[in-house]
């Protein structure tokens, strides 16, 4: 049995629709293993996707990121010459491949070399996110800052 059945657990929440995406997307990622890839945490904010693309060049590949999804697609061009293989041993089907990245995650670059493509990807935490200490006083608490309602 591969199917999950999910409706329970959604009955009694709300809003959590990216959670029953990314479930959705963890099932059936197991059949897609093309083409393969590396994650790598290189700092506390910093990460570097490594695909292996061989046989496709900087044209033939598109990187896009929307919300929290990044998307690489990969189209191999037509040959102008049609060749006859003995054995074809190096893939170089179109694919299509998605990454669901954590909230405050934007990519920095990408690179191609030796036929890997790196993608630089950091977490940017906006300032009011960030945890903040908060001094201790004597007496009354202090007013850190007053807003008009």
């Amino acid at each position: 049995m591969n199917a999950f059945d999910f409706s329970p657990l959604f009955r009694s929440t709300i809003g959590f629709d990216r959670l029953s995406r990314l479930m959705d997307t963890a099932l059936n990622a197991a059949d897609a293993s093309y083409p393969p890839y590396n994650i790598e945490k290189l700092g506390e904010d910093q990460y570097r996707l490594t695909m292996a693309v061989a046989g496709f060049g900087e044209s033939d590949l598109e990187i896009s990121q929307k919300d929290n999804a990044l998307v690489v697609t990969g189209r191999a061009a037509k040959e102008a010459e049609p060749r006859q293989f003995l054995h074809r041993g190096i893939a170089r089907r179109a694919f299509e491949r998605r990454f669901e990245l954590a909230d405050h995650m934007v990519v920095d670059g990408a690179s191609l070399e030796n036929g890997l493509l790196h993608i630089a990807l950091r977490r940017v935490v906006p300032e009011s996110l960030r945890p903040r200490q908060i001094p201790i006083g004597k007496g009354q608490p202090q007013v850190i800052e007053t807003r008009a309602a």
